[in-house]
């Protein structure tokens, strides 16, 4: 077999990965789209987006930890570190949903400049928080199941593009958060 063709055993985890890319993406647009307010009762979830903010910042420094690991071929801290961002991410994607499922989307109140700057950054956060979604699961599916060339191959994209949505939700919340609801 050489070395560019899928085991077998990959293909359900390839389709399982190709779901959850189409699915995650589509949750969040009609959570956008389609607001739920208030679904959950009187749930206050008003903190979250605080909390949003300090995921994204501890991802970022994940990331850029398990870079240096992986580049000073300290593989065991590099998996650490990399699944620390991984569980953060999932965390995030978790609290981020049922903040949207609980609260209406806050609009931007900025005019001018400000405000083309904050949509360039929010759409360039929203495009490639659904591109990063199929890199990250196969970049951790490969580094599994010790595919090592390849999960090299898929972090080269993974890694910068994980880290600007990463960056970009903070810069996202700095500039939004004078406009949430008091």
């Amino acid at each position: 077999m050489d070395n560019t063709s899928l085991p077998k055993k990959d293909t359900k985890y390839l389709v399982l990965i190709a779901i959850l890319s189409v699915v995650v993406p589509l949750l969040v647009t009609f959570l956008l789209f389609m607001p739920q307010t208030g679904k959950l009762g009187d749930i206050d979830v008003s903190f979250l987006p605080q909390l949003h903010a300090v995921i994204n910042s501890l991802t970022a420094v994940a990331l850029v930890v398990g870079y240096y690991f992986i580049k000073q071929q300290n593989r065991r801290y590099h998996r650490f570190a990399m699944t620390t961002a991984f569980v953060l991410s999932i965390c995030f994607l978790v609290s981020y949903v049922l903040y949207h499922y609980q609260v209406a989307p806050t609009p931007f109140g900025g005019e001018g400049t400000i405000k083309m700057v904050y949509y360039f950054i929010l759409l360039t956060h929203i495009v490639l928080a659904a591109v990063i979604v199929p890199l990250v699961l196969l970049s951790v599916y490969f580094a599994l199941s010790k595919q090592y060339q390849k999960h090299k191959k898929v972090s080269r994209w993974t890694f910068p593009l994980w880290l600007y949505v990463s960056i970009t939700g903070v810069l996202v919340y700095i500039l939004i958060s004078p406009y949430y609801p008091q």
